[in-house]
């Protein structure tokens, strides 16, 4: 089939070809292997996995510091159709850090510890535990001036944007300046509309 912008001149707008391309027998394959995926991998074994990889990733600040700040992370960059995992690439830097630094490690401890005071005052859980969106976003406000919020808020925007995994998700191309720019590779596409 061929591309309907193949032959664009240079300058003009590209049209999007929103015919669907799924096919009835790539669905039913592709369903019938997700149900044997949900059928061999309970969700309990899933959430197993993601303690077990916190645990082993966070050695120097803990497991639960760990999940507090990868919850933490997800909850000032929401992005729901993100993995945790890169949200933990994003936050793993901050326990190589505590290492060399102890004052890195005594504010993201300390940090960590107010946050989940203030979340079993108001909710009787810890941070990390508390149900609704909304109200973690609460907690989180209230502690937005501190040097421990500034500290996450600051490395997530480098350690989540910039990595290179995630571009393609976000619909970034990437740097352009070596392919001759955006002027004709992009400017003017407007498909996110």
């Amino acid at each position: 089939m061929k591309n309907l912008n193949d032959d664009l001149a240079p300058g003009t707008m590209r049209v999007l070809d929103r015919r669907p391309t799924l096919q009835r027998r790539g669905f039913l394959r592709g369903g019938g292997l997700g149900a044997i995926g949900i059928a061999v991998i309970p969700a309990t074994g899933i959430a197993a996995a993601k303690d077990v990889a916190a645990q082993q990733s966070f050695r120097h600040l803990g497991a639960a510091t760990g999940k507090t700040l990868v919850r933490m992370a997800r909850d000032i960059y929401p992005h729901d159709k993100l993995a945790d995992s890169f949200y933990l690439e994003a936050v793993l830097p901050y326990d190589a850090a505590a290492v060399k630094d102890k004052s890195v490690k005594k504010l993201l401890s300390e940090g960590v510890q107010d946050l989940d005071q203030r979340a079993r005052q108001r909710y009787g859980v810890p941070y990390a535990e508390v149900k609704t969106e909304d109200e973690r976003v609460a907690l989180l406000k209230d502690i937005e001036a501190t040097p421990f919020f500034k500290k996450i808020q600051g490395g997530l925007v480098t350690g989540l944007y910039n990595n290179k995994k995630l571009w393609p998700l976000f619909g970034y191309e990437g740097s352009s300046w070596q392919k001759g720019g955006y002027l004709n590779r992009g400017f003017d596409d407007i498909d996110w509309l």
